[in-house]
């Protein structure tokens, strides 16, 4: 059977191509070394603008520099300077009760302006002059982790923040059909051959032990997440879905320490009001009720919410009532010991801007993931943040 020939017939070529992990080695590592926190990360993909998320109402600039764009209604104040755009009041209480930090003005030196280039440095934590074909979360793995489910993107394919050097992650939307394609008879039929002589990790021994290891990690995840009904009520839009499936795994008590979703649509050149507010307030719902749902189970207390865009947009709105690609961005961490909560740090000047008319960053998003391996997952950052960051104190 030649691989082009498996990838046509086999009834798990769209779930399993992204999970390849047919290196052993790791196997010996006791899985206490991964710790029992858990980190999910919440990706807005596009490009949020988070000067209309986090909104600077007794500014002049910023109303000054959007005439039509500027948020002037409903806003929720939490301080004399910023406030909710309206859409993040499911947040509030969250702030208000010192579980989450909002940290202002994250970015990186040289920023890049296209999206997938943007996204790919946020996922493997690199230089905008560096080129990496592994991702931050997938080097995790690579030193810490035991099975692919140990980390699982709720998503169709795997990010390049998952994927490591030797080590990945897992994907899937529904855990019940990758089960259930595991049990395929074609796939059965594959892995009768899958110790053949002729067969190696350089041929079509790659995909056997693929299969394998995705058998097995459907296998486990299926067996050990409880179907009972979720007693929370989730907003009914595909990324509550998705922290639905996360929050059943939590609870379920897997062996899962890093969890990834994400929210599409924020590339907002047109019309971004009204997008904004629909995308804000689908994440902004989803994400209360993900927080009571673990607070019911008491996994919250174990549980750090990460979420990024991968870069902000413009400060001066465009012709198209919309904001072009930017480049500093906040970000919001969520969980329930959190060391600084509510704003981390103040809004960078709109006074002050950089020579694009952009916020300009003065915070490393890099130094926010070495805190979080540091502080959270209680691993050392050496081997897989590629530079040496310095330690906040928002955990």
């Amino acid at each position: 059977m030649d691989r082009r020939k498996f990838l046509k017939n086999s009834a798990l070529a769209s779930s399993l191509f992204f999970v390849p992990n047919f290196v052993k080695a790791f196997e010996s590592v006791a899985s206490e070394r991964l710790g029992y926190k858990r980190l999910v990360i919440v990706q807005l993909a596009g490009g949020n603008d988070g000067l209309n998320t986090i909104i600077p109402h007794n500014n002049d600039l910023y109303y000054n520099a959007r005439p039509k764009l500027a948020i002037t209604k409903d806003i929720i104040k939490l301080n004399d300077d910023l406030g909710f755009h309206p859409s993040l009041s499911p947040l509030r209480g969250l702030f208000d009760n010192g579980e989450l930090s909002i940290i202002n003005n994250v970015g990186y030196p040289n920023p890049v302006r296209s999206h997938f280039r943007s996204m790919d440095i946020w996922q493997t934590a690199s230089g905008s002059d560096e080129y990496l074909q592994s991702g931050w979360l997938g080097r995790y793995l690579d030193q810490h982790g035991t099975q692919p489910y140990n980390a699982i993107e709720i998503d169709e394919q795997l990010s390049l923040a998952m994927k490591g050097e030797h080590f990945n992650g897992i994907a899937t939307n529904d855990f019940r059909v990758l089960y259930n394609s595991a049990k395929d008879p074609y796939f059965k039929n594959v892995l009768n051959h899958y110790n053949d002589a002729h067969l190696s990790e350089h041929n079509l021994g790659y995909l056997y032990q693929t299969m394998i290891e995705a058998k097995s990690s459907a296998n486990y995840i299926f067996e050990n997440t409880d179907v009972k009904t979720s007693q929370e009520t989730y907003p009914q839009n595909a990324f509550a879905k998705q922290l639905k499936n996360v929050a059943q795994f939590i609870n379920s008590g897997l062996d899962t320490k890093v969890f990834y979703t994400s929210l599409g649509g924020f590339d907002t050149h047109a019309n971004q009001n009204n997008k904004q507010t629909k995308l804000l307030s689908q994440y902004a719902g989803s994400v209360a009720a993900f927080v009571n749902d673990l607070k019911r189970n008491d996994t919250f207390k174990d549980t750090l919410i990460l979420t990024f865009s991968e870069f902000g947009r413009r400060v001066k709105q465009n012709a198209a009532n919309g904001t072009d690609h930017g480049s500093a961005n906040n970000v919001f961490v969520i969980g329930k010991n959190l060391k600084k909560a509510g704003f981390y740090n103040n809004l960078a000047s709109l006074s002050g801007l950089d020579a694009n008319g952009d916020l300009k960053y003065n915070i490393d998003f890099r130094s926010i993931y070495t805190t979080i391996l540091s502080q959270w997952m209680d691993v050392s950052a050496q081997g897989i943040i590629p530079s040496q960051q310095k330690l906040l104190e928002f955990i």
